[in-house]
C-alpha cells in the first residue's frame, strides 16, 4: 500500500496537465514560427494583418492539446493510489507517442508545404494510399530532412523518458476521492479548449481562415487538426456537402444550368443532349486524349505573357500552331483524379474524393470510352504506373475501357523511375498499339497519361540539354523531357498512317504546384491545352475554358453526325461555348466569370473577388447571384454522383 503524503498539492494534476499543454503548445508555436518566417518575403506582401495568426494558431493548437489531455487527465485523476505505479507509466508511454507524434507531423509539414503550399489535408492521408511510391519518392527527395527528423525525434524520446522519471508520482500522493472531485471541473475546462468557442458551433479549420491571404491562413492552421478534419470530412461526404450551405437540387440544376447554357431537362439524364457534330464524315476520326502530369502554363512559351517562359517546351510551342490552341484554359481542380475524370468524361469536381474513388462511379458513369463504344470504337487507357493508383484500374475498367495498359505490361523500358515507365516508353507504345489497330481497321478512343512531372523529377539522362542553373532533377528539367516525349510522340504519329484518321488531344490534369497569396491561387490552375490533327484549322481560343470544354470540342472533330452525352461543357465550335471556369482547390470553390470569382469554402459566407492589376485578388462587393451559382455547382455535382445521375445516354433517353 502507498503511503499517502500531505505534502502533495491538490492542484499537482492541474500543474501536470498545464506542464503538458504548454510543451504541446511550444511544439506547435515554433514549427508555426519556423514557417512564418521561412514564408516571410511572401507574407509581407499579403496586405493582411498577418501577426494574428499566432493568437489565431494558439486557438487551433488548444483544440488539438485539449483533445490529447483527456486521457492523461483520466488516469491522473480517477485511477486508485494503488496503481499509481500503473497510471504514472501509462502516461509516460501515451504522452511519449503524442509528443513523437507531434514533432513527427511539424516535421513533415515543412517538405508537404514545400510542395503544395497548405499544410497537411486529404491528401497527405490519400498518399498514405501507396506506399511503394511515396516512401519512394520520399526517399528519393528528402534525405537530409528524414535523417534531421530521425535524430530528433530520437533525441527527444531519449530526453522525454529520462526527464519523466518520477514527474506523474506524486500525483497519486493525493488520495483519489479528492482528485476524483476535480474531474469535472477540469474535464469542463478540456471540453471548452476542444470546442474553442461558445457559439452554437464549435471552432473549426474555417477559424484560421481570418485573412484574404491563402499562406497567412495554411501558416494559422494546425497540422495535426488539419489532417483529422480531413479524415473526418472524407468519411462524412454528406455532411461535407450540407457544410457549404443549402440549396434546393432544381435550383442548383437551374443556375447550374444558366451558367453552363444546358437545359437540365432537355433529357431524362440531368444535362444530357444531342449534340450535331460541325464536321461530319462518312468515316469517323480516332481519338486520342494526351493526359500530361502536372504541367502547367507558367513553363509554356506559348502561352506568352507574364506567365511564359521560353526554351523549355519547344516541341508544345511549334504545335501550338498547327491546331486548336487555348490561351485560357483552367484546369478544374488540382489534383489528377479530377483532371482524369474531366478529360476522360467531362465531369467537374464532386466534394470530397474525387469520383475515381468513391464507390458509387466504379460502373455506369459516363466516360468517352461508352459513349464511343456503340460506333465500334475499341478503348484503352495507357499509363506508364501502376494501374491501382488511385483506383484508375477500377474506374477506367468498370466504365467502359476495353484495355488497361500500365508498368507491369511494358516489356524492357528504357528508363524505370519511382512512379513508373518514362514518358518516352509511354509514347512509343501507344504508337505501336494505335498503328497495330488501325491496321485491322479498328477505330479507336484512347487516353494516356504521363508521369515524368512528378517529385522527384527522375528521367533518362540524355535526352535532353539540361536547363543552366537547374538542378538535373528539376521540374523544369522533368518538364523538358516531357515536352521531349511530346515531340517524339507526334513526330512518330506523323509519319503512320493512323494519323490522318485520328483527333489529337494533348493537356495537363492540373499545375505542377498550385501555390500563391491569392485566397484562390487562380493563376496557377492555368494550363496548355491543343487539339491538333490532319484537317484540324489552327485556331486561338481566348475564352475562358474547362477541361470538359476540351472534351466536347474533341469530340464534335471526330465527325460523328449526332452523339449523346452529359459532358458538362461546351464544343468551342458552338455558340453555347460560356466564358466561365470552375475551380476546386482543396474544400474551396471558386467560380470565375470574366474578371470576378465567387469564392466558397466550408462554414464560411461566401465572398466575391475582383482581379486586380498584378493579378492579385480583391475583395469587392458581394455579386450575390455569382456566390449562389457557385454553391449550386457544389450541389449539382454532389447530386449527380449521389444520386447516379451521371452516366451515358441514349437517344431513347432524349425523345
Amino acid at each position: 500500500m502507498r503511503n499517502l503524503s500531505t505534502q502533495a498539492s491538490i492542484w499537482t494534476p492541474v500543474k501536470k496537465l498545464f506542464v503538458i499543454y504548454l510543451g504541446l503548445a511550444a511544439i506547435f508555436f515554433l514549427g508555426r514560427l519556423g514557417l512564418f518566417v521561412l514564408y516571410y518575403d511572401r507574407i509581407a506582401q499579403s496586405g493582411t494583418e498577418y501577426w494574428w495568426t499566432f493568437l489565431y494558431g494558439l486557438r487551433m493548437d488548444t483544440i488539438v492539446a485539449s483533445l490529447f489531455l483527456l486521457v492523461p487527465a483520466v488516469l491522473m485523476l480517477l485511477l486508485p493510489s494503488k496503481l499509481g505505479r500503473l497510471g504514472t507509466f501509462l502516461i509516460r508511454i501515451y504522452l511519449l507517442f503524442v509528443f513523437l507524434l507531434v514533432i513527427y507531423i511539424e516535421n513533415a509539414t515543412f517538405p508537404f508545404f514545400a510542395e503544395f503550399d497548405v499544410r497537411p489535408n486529404a491528401l497527405f492521408i490519400n498518399y498514405l494510399e501507396y506506399p511503394k511510391e511515396v516512401l519512394g519518392n520520399i526517399w528519393a527527395s528528402y534525405k537530409l530532412e528524414i535523417f534531421i527528423s530521425a535524430a530528433m525525434l530520437t533525441i527527444f524520446a531519449a530526453w522525454f523518458w529520462r526527464k519523466t522519471i518520477g514527474f506523474f508520482d506524486s500525483v497519486y500522493d493525493i488520495a483519489v476521492w479528492k482528485r476524483a472531485a476535480l474531474f469535472l471541473p477540469i474535464f469542463i475546462i478540456l471540453f471548452i479548449g476542444v470546442r474553442s468557442s461558445f457559439k452554437h458551433r464549435p471552432a473549426n479549420i474555417s477559424d484560421a481562415t481570418y485573412t484574404n491571404s491563402h499562406l497567412v491562413n495554411e501558416i494559422t492552421k494546425n497540422s495535426l487538426y488539419a489532417i483529422g478534419y480531413a479524415y473526418y470530412t472524407q468519411k462524412n461526404t454528406e455532411f461535407d456537402v450540407k457544410r457549404y450551405g443549402k440549396m434546393p437540387i432544381d435550383e442548383a440544376f437551374q443556375r447550374m444550368g444558366k451558367r453552363l447554357d444546358l437545359d437540365p431537362k432537355r433529357c431524362k439524364i440531368p444535362f444530357a443532349r444531342p449534340v450535331e457534330s460541325h464536321f461530319v464524315t462518312s468515316k469517323p476520326k480516332n481519338l486520342v486524349i494526351f493526359v500530361q502530369e502536372s504541367l502547367g502554363a507558367q513553363f509554356v512559351g506559348a502561352l506568352n505573357g507574364k506567365q511564359g517562359e521560353k526554351g523549355i517546351t519547344p516541341n508544345i510551342d511549334r504545335r501550338s500552331e498547327e491546331g486548336v490552341w487555348f490561351n485560357s484554359l483552367y484546369s478544374n481542380g488540382t489534383r489528377s483524379i479530377r483532371g482524369l475524370a474531366a478529360l476522360s468524361a467531362g465531369f467537374l469536381p464532386v466534394p470530397g474524393k474525387g469520383v475515381l474513388k468513391r464507390n458509387k462511379s466504379q460502373k455506369d458513369f459516363f466516360t468517352v470510352a461508352q459513349l464511343l463504344k456503340p460506333y465500334g470504337y475499341y478503348s484503352l487507357f495507357i499509363y506508364g504506373g501502376e494501374k491501382r493508383f488511385d483506383n484508375m484500374a477500377s474506374w477506367y475498367y468498370g466504365n467502359g475501357f476495353d484495355e488497361i495498359i500500365d508498368e507491369e505490361k511494358f516489356v524492357n523500358p528504357k528508363f524505370h523511375g519511382i512512379w513508373g515507365v518514362s514518358d518516352e516508353d509511354l509514347v512509343e507504345r501507344a504508337n505501336q498499339e494505335f498503328k497495330q489497330l488501325y491496321a485491322r481497321k479498328q477505330p479507336f478512343v484512347s487516353v494516356m497519361f504521363s508521369t515524368t512531372n512528378h517529385t522527384p523529377f527522375d528521367f533518362p539522362e540524355g535526352r535532353i540539354e539540361l536547363i543552366k542553373g537547374e538542378e538535373p532533377h528539376s521540374v523544369k528539367n522533368a518538364i523538358k523531357y516531357a515536352d521531349y516525349a511530346i515531340g517524339k510522340f507526334f513526330d512518330q504519329a506523323k509519319k503512320e498512317a493512323y494519323y490522318k484518321d485520328t483527333i489529337f488531344v494533348l493537356a495537363a490534369d492540373h499545375n505542377v504546384r498550385v501555390y500563391g497569396d491569392n485566397l484562390l491561387p487562380y493563376t496557377m490552375f492555368q494550363i496548355p491545352g491543343l487539339i491538333l490533327g490532319q484537317g484540324v484549322e489552327p485556331k486561338q481560343i481566348n475564352r475562358l475554358s474547362m477541361q470538359p470544354d476540351i472534351l466536347a470540342s474533341a469530340l464534335d472533330l471526330i465527325g460523328i453526325k449526332t452523339l449523346y452525352y452529359p459532358i458538362l461543357g461546351h464544343s468551342i465550335y458552338e455558340n453555347h461555348k460560356k466564358n466561365m471556369s470552375l475551380m476546386q482547390f482543396h474544400q474551396m470553390y471558386g467560380l470565375r466569370v470574366g474578371d470576378k470569382i465567387a469564392i466558397i469554402q466550408p462554414e464560411e459566407a461566401p465572398v466575391t473577388m475582383k482581379i486586380s492589376e498584378g493579378q492579385r485578388l480583391i475583395e469587392t462587393q458581394h455579386d450575390i447571384e455569382l456566390e449562389k451559382d457557385v454553391l449550386a455547382f457544389v450541389i449539382g455535382t454532389n447530386e449527380l454522383y449521389q444520386k447516379q445521375l451521371y452516366k451515358p445516354v441514349t437517344p431513347a433517353d432524349c425523345n
